[in-house]
């Protein structure tokens, strides 16, 4: 990406959420981060989003998490637009990770600062002092699980400033996914952070939507938010609706813990996850193992499972 209006233009579709593979000992997999960018972009995602809050950025350091932006922007190249999750509880460690989320040519992506009792004017004046700092602008990240959940009001005051190019939207309270749907059209693109729920607002006029569950099932999901975006909803919620028992177990035990035992099981670079979170139980892989199964077994899916 050259600029912040060509960063903002491509900011739109489907993106997956790459897991980041960790070794049992806990080191990172970069050759099998390289092959799940690489799956995605051959299947046609419009783009993907690295070291996110199910890529588990809050396990790695600083260090880590700019050699991982490095290695996937190697990676990609131009060919897809990347999200780059820049985030931290260290302000000075989202300074670095904003500037060179931006260098390299990803757009990056911040939360407010996660301390007690900030106000709604210190979270715009943290924007503020980010915003400059990316070339390709900045992407707002309200993320509930993590820390504060930013109000419709306050999302439209950080719109207003310079660099401001997108909103990757966690609340998904349907009365707070019809304001930004409304108020943000045409000043930041709006993304819904969940694929376990992201028909509602993409067809209340999102421009796009993330996704974790893409790593195991890249397929389904792929074709359901394609017929979406032709128009064909009758479609989208019934392949929606076919992969429903595996998020019942993606609720029950975890994001990205599932994810990545579904990978594995596909013969995908799922890896472990970090301390503190901790795989999935021995109980559970067996009816894991049948929810994919069973979906295999469907034609409709284009799920696989490895020999």
């Amino acid at each position: 990406m050259k600029d912040m209006e060509e960063a903002r233009a491509r900011l739109k579709g489907i993106f997956n959420i790459t897991m980041t593979p960790f070794a049992k000992d806990g080191a990172l997999d970069k050759a099998g981060l390289a092959r799940n960018v690489e799956r995605v972009i051959e299947l046609g995602y419009d783009g993907v989003l690295i070291g996110g809050t199910y890529g588990e950025f809050p396990a790695m350091t600083a260090a880590e998490r700019a050699e991982m932006f490095t290695h996937v922007m190697d990676v990609i190249g131009d060919r897809i637009p990347a999200m780059l999750c820049s985030t931290g509880s260290d302000p000075r460690d989202v300074y670095a990770l904003t500037k060179l989320a931006g260098d390299l040519g990803g757009v990056p992506m911040v939360t407010a600062p996660y301390v007690s009792e900030i106000t709604d004017d210190q979270i715009v004046e943290f924007f503020r002092d980010v915003a400059p700092l990316s070339k390709t602008g900045i992407i707002i990240y309200n993320a509930p699980g993590i820390g504060i959940t930013l109000s419709p009001a306050l999302i439209n005051r950080l719109a207003d400033i310079d660099g401001m190019v997108g909103l990757k939207q966690g609340d998904l309270n349907p009365a707070a996914i019809d304001r930004i749907a409304n108020d943000m059209r045409g000043r930041v693109k709006t993304f819904c952070a969940s694929d376990l729920a992201f028909l509602g607002p993409v067809m209340a006029g999102f421009d796009g939507f993330s996704t974790t569950n893409s790593g195991a099932l890249p397929e389904i999901i792929l074709a359901t938010y394609r017929a979406l975006e032709a128009g064909d909803s009758l479609k989208a919620r019934e392949l929606h609706a076919l992969w429903y028992d595996y998020r019942v177990l993606a609720r029950a035990h975890g994001q990205p813990q599932l994810v990545k035992a579904a990978m594995n099981m596909r013969g995908f670079d799922g890896g472990s996850v970090r301390l503190p979170l901790r795989d999935i139980p021995a109980a559970v892989q067996p009816k894991l193992r049948a929810v994919l199964e069973a979906l295999a077994a469907d034609a409709r899916t284009g799920v696989k499972l490895a020999a």
